[in-house]
């Protein structure tokens, strides 16, 4: 029990909140830093709006709620965080995840599956988990991204083209039948307004602008919508799409410019109007969803944070940006907001645009909050289209296919089988199995890769020892090679055209031996003696190490161990010398 809260002592010790706070103070911080940050917010937060909607509307839940996750998600983590540029909010990402909840459960249980993964993230921060992110292999993480990249895209032509879908399957394939069988539904005035934004945004670069494309694009497509409507055509946009109702009864069409109300996530009726019954088995149902958020915050957050190092030539501390996101993750459903995580594009937006400390994604918090205060009308009017082209823009960015074209270029077979098994199962299953799959089948074929790497050659030897043969391993010994190496040791011993008395492998090349390599070892030592002896040399540290660990086994202690080869032969003359007297 002791032990247990010493353990337990030491965890909550390891993991600080505050700490990129207190990294960049600790620099110095002052006016010329905090104009930056004002500024680098105030960026970051123009692209935060529009977006923040678009990406609750994909998730299935009023746009207001991605506002939400914004303003609080962006000030929580970002003070509690341990990466200094980190902009946390609601990211593509978990759209693939997200959607499927809020169909089942609505926005209730969609609060509730948050609120769940924010304590599994305090779970691996407490349990220093942070680092593990190094394990996962780059086509593992194209892969995945680039399948959550697909789906996004997918998900988006609804509204992009304006078809009438009542509901969409839940499963891929069914959701590409279904809008393919829609088609003769679009709309072309929502067309033509996706089209016109997604050109707009797609295109803003050549204009050489000191801010991001994100506002113009929807704009100019706010400003298309408006006069087809005046000319009479239908264009969906997020007043006529979504209405709300205040805590007074009061309804209104579009988005409410209230501050988002505290709420018991559990308390919120589903899509039906229904209280769900929380008990073990909704829990039970939620947690793979909760379990899947989790990690993909997890990743995504550490991932962003390590590309931002790079931008920097900073530090980020991994287990505290975890306990953070987890904190964010279960204080934003209280508040109305859905899941979180660091957005890797708004991040590196934070850094082109001078930001030094978390307080930039304060600022970018506050902005978003002060736009759902002063501005909620004029919001009520962008088009589902226009969110929608922004949508497929992040969608292109996700896919990576200049870094996934470069993979397969400079890659191997296994590399590419791996990008591409986790591209497929992303898209037909889910990012979870993707990623279990990916890194256990990158696990598999490097160990099949290190294995092939180890050989035995045979050395040349003294010409007055007539009955020895000669080895030097090279590779490591591990249970994936040396029963191989031993087996067809064993092969060129028994088949020799004169008779051998002594087997000498020389292990200066061997890194790495365990309790499967020791077991291999212990098997040829049985098959060669009593006919002839064993010899080894050159022992590095581990592997010499590991053997005497297991100097129990009666075999390992008829081996003959000698500091080099010629300490080794003239043990071998000794022992002739011996045998002939």
């Amino acid at each position: 029990m002791l032990n247990k809260w010493f353990l337990t002592k030491n965890a909550l010790l390891a993991v600080k909140p505050f700490s990129a706070l207190q990294d960049a103070f600790r620099l110095g911080y002052g006016k010329t830093q905090f104009i930056k940050d004002i500024i680098a917010g105030l960026t970051v937060g123009v692209i935060a709006i529009p977006l923040s909607m678009a990406l609750a509307i994909a998730s299935g839940v009023p746009p207001q709620h991605g506002l939400y996750t914004a303003i609080v998600a962006g000030i929580v983590i970002a003070l509690l965080g341990g990466s200094r540029f980190n902009i946390s909010g609601p990211t593509a990402a978990f759209v693939v995840i997200l959607y499927p909840v809020t169909q089942q459960f609505g926005l209730g249980g969609l609060l509730m599956a948050t609120l769940l993964s924010g304590i599994i993230l305090v779970l691996m921060a407490l349990f220093r988990l942070g680092r593990l992110i190094e394990y996962i292999p780059l086509p593992v993480t194209l892969g995945f991204t680039c399948g959550i990249g697909i789906t996004i895209a997918t998900l988006q032509i609804k509204d992009f083209l304006g078809l009438h879908i009542d509901v969409m399957p839940a499963h891929y394939l069914e959701k590409v039948y279904t809008i393919f069988t829609a088609l003769p539904t679009i709309n072309w005035a929502d067309t033509a307004v996706g089209v016109v934004t997604l050109l707009t945004l797609s295109q803003w670069h050549r204009f050489r602008l000191p801010f991001p494309g994100h506002l113009p694009a929807v704009i100019i497509g706010t400003i298309l919508s408006l006069v087809l409507i005046m000319a009479g055509y239908d264009v969906q946009t997020i007043g006529s799409a979504f209405q709300y109702q205040l805590a007074d009864g009061s309804v209104g069409q579009g988005i409410p410019n209230v501050l988002p109300e505290f709420a018991l996530p559990w308390n919120i009726p589903n899509a039906q109007g229904k209280l769900v019954e929380w008990n073990f088995d909704t829990i039970q149902s939620l947690l793979p969803a909760a379990f899947s958020m989790a990690v993909l915050g997890a990743i995504e957050s550490l991932l962003c944070a390590v590309v931002l190092d790079n931008m920097t030539n900073t530090k980020h501390h991994s287990n505290n940006e975890l306990l953070a996101q987890g904190i964010g993750n279960i204080i934003t459903p209280f508040l109305g907001g859905i899941t979180a995580t660091a957005a890797i594009a708004r991040s590196a937006a934070n850094v082109k645009s001078g930001a030094f400390s978390p307080i930039s994604s304060m600022v970018h918090g506050l902005l978003v909050l002060f736009s759902l205060l002063l501005f909620a009308q004029a919001l009520s009017y962008l088009p589902l289209a226009s969110m929608a082209a922004l949508l497929l823009m992040v969608a292109w960015n996700m896919a990576d296919l200049r870094n996934i074209i470069h993979l397969v270029r400079r890659s191997g077979a296994n590399e590419i089988a791996v990008l591409l098994t986790c591209i497929f199962l992303t898209v037909i299953f889910d990012m979870v199995i993707a990623i279990t799959v990916g890194v256990l089948l990158a696990s598999l074929l490097f160990i099949r890769t290190i294995a092939e790497m180890t050989k035995s050659i045979e050395q040349t030897h003294p010409e007055d020892l007539n009955d020895v043969l000669v080895y030097r391993i090279s590779g490591p010994l591990f249970f994936a090679a040396a029963d191989n190496l031993f087996a067809d040791l064993h092969e060129k011993t028994v088949h020799t055209d004169h008779e051998i008395k002594h087997i000498v492998l020389q292990c200066d090349a061997v890194t790495v031996l365990d309790t499967g390599g020791i077991h291999a070892l212990t098997r040829f030592v049985q098959h060669m003696l009593p006919h002839q002896q064993l010899y080894m040399c050159n022992m590095q540290f581990q592997p010499l190490r590991m053997i005497v660990k297991s100097n129990a086994v009666l075999e390992l202690k008829k081996i003959n161990f000698s500091s080099g080869l010629e300490d080794t032969y003239q043990k071998i003359r000794d022992f002739d010398n011996l045998s002939v007297n």
